[in-house]
């Protein structure tokens, strides 16, 4: 049985590497509950193991071993399929899981400190025109707004850039979000992050995030999905054990592929390992409506949350 696997696992090596049988190459990412992941493709699956080939050798994994599987489609050139909504702000794709460093290194040019008269947050760049997402509460009744990136040089160095003049796009005080643009840089382009295609991250499943907590750089930080729907005060929200703090708001929270499924916003004061983050879902409906949001500087309204009407006293009775 195990020699007829491994002729198996060498005609399939030998297949994708001929043009012409295979045109887009699948791969299976499967993380144990060890923490340790694995690249290959899913030859059998029984009520009890999974036979997995990984290019030279053929694996017996059992499934109660197994913590996640996923699947990721590169196309012929290797290139990972990216789709764009329909007006180009952000991209989308099913990236591969890596680890945390390097998620960190790869992304973490993307995510910006931005900075107000009265304090500062975190954000991150969606796309190469520089649209920046963050907190609504970060820029709260500011205009003058300042961001800075850390750009990598070609020594593998970062370059510390603060870029003014930044503009305001639009305004969700109801779901504590913002759209910013920043001026395009001549010297180089923006590095941008991929959102996730929904909300398929489940309690349990390793996240981490990446801000300027207390105005500490770059910082990131690592954890879990506590619950995917903490209900409070009528919004949903994702509740990790991601350390987030004063800074954190706005920037992204990513799951183990480099994918944002949220953006931090608020911890709780009293208790550790308690923070929260803005579900994909809602940044994405405020993205693709973001004209019912705009930024207008000569509206009295905008920007501002008013507060909800009072409550009756006391019950009105019938006769």
């Amino acid at each position: 049985m195990i020699r007829n696997l491994w002729h198996l696992g060498l005609l399939l090596c030998f297949l994708l590497t001929v043009p012409g049988f295979i045109s887009p190459a699948q791969a299976d990412w499967i993380e144990l509950v060890s923490g340790h992941k694995i690249e290959g493709d899913v030859l059998k699956q029984s009520n009890d193991h999974l036979l997995v080939d990984i290019g030279f050798e053929v694996l017996r994994i059992p499934l109660e071993q197994i913590r996640s599987r996923s699947k990721s489609e590169k196309t012929a050139d290797g290139k990972i399929p990216v789709s764009k909504s329909k007006d180009k702000i952000y991209s989308v794709a099913e990236l591969p899981i890596k680890s945390i460093k390097e998620l960190a290194r790869l992304y973490g040019e993307a995510v910006t400190l931005v900075q107000t008269p009265s304090g500062l947050g975190s954000g991150f760049i969606i796309n190469d025109r520089g649209y920046c997402v963050t907190n609504y509460h970060v820029v709260e009744k500011e205009t003058r707004i300042a961001v800075t990136i850390f750009h990598r040089t070609a020594n593998g160095e970062f370059q510390r850039r603060q870029i003014k003049d930044v503009e305001i796009i639009a305004l969700n005080p109801f779901f504590d979000l913002a759209l910013l643009r920043i001026p395009q840089q001549k010297d180089f382009a923006f590095r941008t992050v991929y959102l996730a295609e929904n909300d398929q991250q489940r309690e349990g499943e390793e996240v981490f995030a990446i801000g300027n907590p207390l105005g500490l750089e770059r910082s990131v930080s690592r954890g879990i999905v506590s619950t995917r729907n903490r209900n409070m005060q009528g919004i949903v929200y994702i509740q990790t054990t991601t350390q987030i703090n004063p800074g954190n708001s706005g920037g992204p929270l990513f799951n183990s592929r480099g994918e944002v499924i949220g953006v931090t916003n608020m911890k709780l004061i009293l208790g550790e390992g308690l923070g929260f983050a803005i579900p994909i879902t809602y940044v994405k409906h405020f993205l693709d409506n973001r004209d019912a949001f705009a930024f207008d500087k000569t509206s009295p309204n905008t920007g501002y949350r008013y507060f909800d009407a009072p409550r009756r006293k006391t019950a009105v009775s019938e006769k």
